[in-house]
């Protein structure tokens, strides 16, 4: 056993495979941790009981020499119930994850462990001095204040950051709306770390990665013979979360006919697996995320009413990033910090990158302002990421359009070169703007709702774009048959001008 590293707070390493070993220790240091290996449980064990280093996490295989990982975890449960046990393996099977849930594993990492998964892991338990992260929640340590988990000060941001405490102790389920990366994963774990559940399984299931059939087989279970390949019984995750919280993110993309099973566990918290008789009762609260207009997925009959109105007794709204710009230069220093590597100087944000970050529209929301700030990182040049910023889209090789288009009212010239850079920044936004929304409406033939959905946005926001960037006063032409063309325009007062001479 060994020591490695001088600051930060100390990971406990126990895995037998030298090379992994070496991997996760440098992960571990670039994150920042001083680290403590390994070799077996019997090592892991001496390590903690002789004190000499103040551990704040573990990291620790499930297959090793002489004590394993399970083993080792059974004994540390018996003396500590909350120091943090992350377990990781390559054979990463159900009953394992089982197994180890059920015996108090904090969390469950399956190798090979990639850089993000285990900062994730750290963050989630390890509390970070003076540090509030606008990314991953803590988990609430006996006798220690929790920790912010939203960055900023915008005020719908600390109304939600007020509200997640008194949610989290309701038993009641919660659907989170908000856009593709504005941090319904991290509001829903929060809430969960806040419950009373927060000891428990919290488990995770994206609707719109998978099938339905293994949706299906994933939640429920199934029992052995209940499809080809089914070669044994194997729980689902409401049988693993026992107790806990599952998370069924992307909801409005679960399939229509699995939504009904569904609505059955949240009215009676009873189901059967996959070819079982068997009827299971289990205590789970489920929280739902989506980035999709329910309300519209209901009366276009692709969600059920009764699952929605199930769903949502307690509704929490994440602003787009772009709806809280005075937090967009907090976040990205946030991140510069984060990303910054120690053996560099750490580039600036400049007043020329400011500006472009606070105009940029933002459509991957913080995951994609994160990612800007990894690459200012690796390339050092502030000014030209704010130039990608400010011309990043028109610079792509523009989408075809109908030859007898005509351009929209709002073309603009460019900006003089000497013009302030607010508005040269403004103009390139605007037009970046309307280039996107042209290009979706033509391979649509002005379907606006298709259109939005192309667009990831909401209905009514694409119609509010329209307004103010005057698109909707365009008069468009298509060669096409009279009635295709009618229900092209079937919305626009100035189509039906159109229709008409058509």
């Amino acid at each position: 056993m060994r020591s490695s590293g001088s600051g930060g707070k100390t990971v406990l390493l126990g895995e037998d495979d030298q090379e992994v070993r070496n991997y996760l220790e440098m992960v571990l240091k670039c994150q920042g941790y001083s680290v403590e290996l390994a070799e077996d449980g019997e090592e892991v064990m001496d390590c903690l009981q002789s004190g000499q280093s103040n551990v704040s996490a573990v990291l620790l295989d499930i297959i090793m020499p002489r004590k394993d990982g399970l083993q080792a975890l059974r004994e540390i449960r018996r003396t500590d119930k909350n120091l943090p046990v992350i377990m990781i393996s390559g054979a990463a099977s159900t009953s394992n994850i089982v197994d180890a849930m059920k015996i108090g594993a904090t969390d469950f990492l399956a190798k090979p462990v990639t850089h993000d998964d285990l900062r994730k892991a750290l963050n989630q338990f390890v509390d970070q001095a003076n540090e509030c992260d606008p990314i991953v929640p803590r988990e609430r340590k006996s006798g220690t204040a929790r920790k912010q988990t939203f960055l900023g000060t915008n005020p719908r941001m600390k109304e939600l950051q007020g509200l997640i405490g008194q949610v989290a102790w309701s038993e009641a389920p919660v659907l989170i709306q908000g856009e593709t990366g504005s941090g319904k994963e991290v509001l829903a774990r929060d809430v969960h770390a806040q419950s009373p559940r927060a000891n428990k399984p919290f488990l995770k299931l994206n609707c719109a990665a998978l099938p339905p059939e293994l949706v299906e087989s994933e939640l429920f279970g199934y029992e052995r013979g209940a499809f080809t390949g089914a070669f044994q019984r194997k729980p689902g995750m409401f049988e693993m979360a026992e107790g806990g919280t599952i998370l069924l993110d992307e909801i409005g993309d679960m399939d229509y006919k699995l939504q009904a099973k569904l609505l059955q566990v949240l009215q009676d918290h009873e189901f059967q697996r996959l070819g079982g008789k068997e009827v299971i009762r289990v205590n789970v609260r489920v929280i739902a995320a989506t980035h999709c207009d329910l309300e519209q997925s209901i009366a276009e009959r692709t969600f059920r009413a009764d699952l929605y109105y199930r769903l949502n007794v307690i509704n929490l709204r994440l602003p787009s990033l772009r709806e809280r710009r005075e937090d967009i230069v907090p976040l990205a220093e946030f991140f510069l910090k984060r990303h910054a590597t120690s053996d560099a100087a750490a580039p600036i944000l400049t007043p020329l990158l400011k500006e472009a970050l606070a105009m940029h529209f933002w459509p991957g929301n913080i995951r994609e302002l994160e990612n800007v700030i990894r690459r200012l990182v690796a390339l050092g040049d502030p000014n030209g990421i704010a130039m990608e910023l400010r011309h990043g889209v028109s610079r792509r090789a523009p989408a075809s359009r109908p030859e007898n288009a005509s351009q929209p009212a709002v073309q603009e010239e460019e900006a003089a070169p000497g013009a302030p850079i607010l508005q040269q920044v403004t103009k390139a936004k605007e037009q970046a703007e309307t280039d996107a929304i042209l290009s979706a409406l033509n391979s649509t033939r002005w379907n606006r709702k298709q259109a939005a959905t192309l667009l990831k946005i909401d209905y009514k926001a694409l119609l509010y774009k329209m307004k103010k960037l005057s698109i909707e006063d365009r008069v468009i032409s298509f060669s096409a048959k009279p009635a295709r063309a009618a229900n092209v325009f079937s919305e626009s007062p100035v189509a039906k001008t159109a229709r008409a001479g058509l």
